[in-house]
């Protein structure tokens, strides 16, 4: 292994990935793993197919770079115009695509975005973006400002700002102690008393995850939650961004998540499945009403990346979405969501698992010491890490993640693999899995960690 690489983990040994073919990723020693969470929720079409690459190449032999400063390209246009055909009837009457080169990029051009909004309306005082705790919106410090993924947030905190945060919307682990649907969706109601404890009109924006992906492991909200949310922003006057990044261009089933619950944000974010990782590409979806606004003001946005717009990234964005509508992919993911949920259900026998949730084929699976209380594992003892490693063993690939039940403590696996799953590939995921977490529980109970006598 080379040492010129700087990696994510110097402690830990990567095996070398040297190909990709449908839903599986080959190693140079040989070995065939099932790409269970889809790298990071990334991979959607699946791996390997010719023509993405032959699209891209053809783009690059023919113009391979232009500057946005200085040019438009017809690709990058037909791109955003399909975005938009996608996306709420709002975003179709004079909206706007930003394109990024990734997430990150996506959240920090909607920051600075809804602040010039404001500027143009002329009020200046607005510039504090809201999010909710236990959330993560990118890696930049203006995207980690507004995450709130606090193990990823702490390293930093010094760099970072502190905008003002609420709690998550998480039925599994209320942190308001309340049921649903007595408590009424009372968690999205920590916004309006946020805006009217710091004062509303500081504030831009608030930002969430219809579905909270890696940080809760696919912590679907309620009905009405979403809803109350974008009701609170509109009455304060700030701008609803909805982060797709993971839940968009088909992941829960919908286009759009926020398609699930009929609520239409001013901006949506997206990244990873809008090329299926054939190239770093990430967009910001801006209503008509936003983009009048800076068009009809100053018109010019005071912000740019080198490769704002690549005219390969959106040739691979484009083929990307060809392929999938040639194919019903996107209507491929309820069914092929459903047939996995159940088989994941089995799951809940084992002791340690206690919970099995998601939305498409976004899945988590929660580990807990106990599952009548629901009590978490110590964070020491990195449960998610070892399941993640015996499922490894068993040949799949699952994306674990620390902290969900309150920033340090909780244990979850997420699921996202690519939408061509088969029937057979999902029955010889949920096995697999069902090997890896009863090694781990047996191991557990031979270690005495946590009392699993009982469910």
């Amino acid at each position: 292994m080379s040492e010129a690489l700087f990696p994510r983990n110097f402690h830990k040994a990567y095996p070398e990935a040297v190909r990709g073919e449908g839903c599986y990723v080959f190693t140079a020693d040989g070995r065939r793993y099932f790409d269970g969470s889809g790298g990071a929720a990334v991979v959607t079409i699946g791996h390997g197919v010719k023509e993405i690459g032959e699209a891209m190449a053809e783009q690059a032999g023919r113009l391979a770079y232009a500057h946005t400063s200085q040019f438009r390209t017809s690709v990058a246009e037909e791109l955003a115009a399909r975005l938009l055909a996608l996306a709420p009837p709002e975003f179709q009457k004079g909206g706007r695509v930003y394109f990024t080169s990734g997430g990150s990029e996506a959240t920090e051009t909607a920051i600075k975005l809804c602040r010039q909004y404001f500027l143009e309306r002329g009020e200046g005082k607005r510039g504090r973006v809201i999010s909710r705790w236990q959330s993560y919106h990118g890696s930049t410090l203006g995207a980690l400002s507004v995450s709130g993924n606090v193990r990823r947030r702490a390293p930093y905190a010094p760099l970072v700002a502190d905008w003002g945060h609420i709690p998550p919307c998480y039925c599994y682990h209320c942190p308001l102690n309340l049921e649903y649907p007595d408590c009424r969706v009372a968690c999205a109601d920590e916004l309006e008393q946020l805006l009217m404890q710091t004062g509303a009109p500081t504030v831009t924006a608030f930002i969430a995850e219809p579905v909270v992906g890696a940080t809760l492991g696919a912590a679907v909200p309620p009905e009405g939650y979403l809803q109350r949310i974008a009701e609170i922003c509109r009455r304060n006057g700030i701008l609803f961004i909805a982060d797709e990044v993971m839940t968009g261009m088909g992941r829960t089933g919908k286009v759009f998540a926020v398609e699930h619950w009929g609520v239409t944000p001013d901006i949506i974010l997206l990244g990873k499945g809008i090329a299926s990782g054939y190239a770093p590409l990430g967009a910001v979806l801006v209503a008509g009403h936003v983009a009048e606004t800076i068009a009809r003001g100053s018109g010019v946005f005071s912000h740019g990346f080198t490769y704002n717009a690549h005219p390969v990234a959106a040739a691979a964005g484009l083929a990307v979405l060809d392929y999938a509508g040639r194919h019903g992919l996107f209507e491929r993911v309820t069914p092929a969501g459903r047939e996995l949920r159940q088989a994941l259900e089995k799951l809940r026998k084992i002791p340690i698992v206690g919970d099995v949730r998601g939305l498409g084929l976004l899945l988590g699976i929660e580990f807990v010491s106990d599952a009548h209380t629901r009590e978490p594992f110590p964070a020491e003892m990195n449960v998610a890490g070892r399941i993640s490693k015996a499922s490894l063993e068993e040949g799949v690939l699952t994306y674990p993640i620390q902290g969900c039940v309150d920033g340090e403590l909780g244990d979850h696996i997420l699921l996202a693999p690519p939408f061509i799953i088969t029937v057979k590939e999902v029955d010889a995921l949920a096995v697999a899995l069902e090997v890896a977490v009863s090694r781990v529980n047996q191991d557990l109970q031979a270690r005495g960690g946590g009392d699993h006598a009982t469910r």
